[in-house]
C-alpha cells in the first residue's frame, strides 16, 4: 500500500544524500524512482538533485510533475520529492493524489521550519497530511539535537528578520538546538 512519507531534518542532516541513496536503492531492486525538486532550488543546476557529500542524479522539476499524467506516474515505484519545504499546499495535494489515486508511494524531504522557527508552507501541510512523518536527526555544535536552521550574515551574526526564501548552505545557515537559536549562539564560545 502507498503511503506519502514526510522526512524532515535541519540543514546538514543529510536529506538530499539520504533521498539519492532511496533512488539507488530502488534502482537496484529493479525498480524506477522519479526525482523531483521546485524550480526554486536552483543551486546545483535546474534538472539535477545533489548533495553536499557529492552524490548527484538526474531529477525533474515539480512543474512538471504536475504536467505529467496518471500513467506516466504510475510507470514508477516512488516518487521522491527534495526541498519539499518549498511546495505549496496545492502542490502536497498533489503528492497525496498520487499517493491515494495512483497508489505510486511519495517521499518528500525538507526543512521544518525557517530561520525564525516558522513553519514552511509544504512543511506545514506535509506535516497535517503525510501518512508517516519521520525526522532525520543532526546535531548542535553543543551536542544536543539541532532542531533550528539559524541563518546569518557576513561577520558570522544571526539574522532574525528577511524573507522566508533566501537559497543557501553552510555560507548563510548553521543548524542550532532551539536553545542556542533562542540565544543566537551559532558557534562554540571560544576558550580565552
Amino acid at each position: 500500500m502507498a503511503k506519502l512519507y514526510f522526512r524532515y531534518g535541519s540543514m546538514g542532516s543529510s536529506k538530499t544524500a539520504q533521498a539519492l541513496m532511496v533512488a539507488y536503492n530502488y534502482d537496484e531492486k529493479g525498480q524506477k524512482a522519479l526525482l523531483v525538486k521546485p524550480a526554486v532550488d536552483t543551486r546545483d543546476g535546474g534538472h539535477v538533485m545533489a548533495s553536499r557529500i557529492g552524490l548527484s542524479m538526474p531529477c525533474i522539476l515539480f512543474d512538471e510533475l504536475e504536467q505529467l499524467d496518471q500513467k506516466s506516474i504510475r510507470a514508477y515505484d516512488c516518487v521522491i520529492v527534495d526541498e519539499a519545504q518549498f511546495c505549496t499546499k496545492e502542490q502536497v495535494e498533489l503528492l497525496t493524489n498520487i499517493v491515494d489515486s495512483y497508489d505510486v508511494t511519495v517521499i518528500a524531504y525538507g526543512l521544518r521550519t525557517d530561520f525564525r522557527r516558522e513553519l514552511f508552507e509544504g512543511s506545514q501541510w506535509l506535516l497535517a497530511w503525510a501518512d508517516v512523518v519521520e525526522e532525520i536527526k543532526t546535531v548542535c555544535w553543543c551536542g544536543r539535537a539541532a532542531t533550528c536552521v539559524a541563518r546569518f550574515d557576513k561577520d558570522g551574526v544571526m539574522v532574525t528578520e528577511g524573507g522566508q526564501f533566501m537559497l543557501g548552505s553552510n555560507d548563510r545557515y548553521v543548524s542550532v538546538c532551539r536553545k542556542h537559536h533562542k540565544l543566537g549562539l551559532l558557534w562554540s564560545p571560544r576558550a580565552e
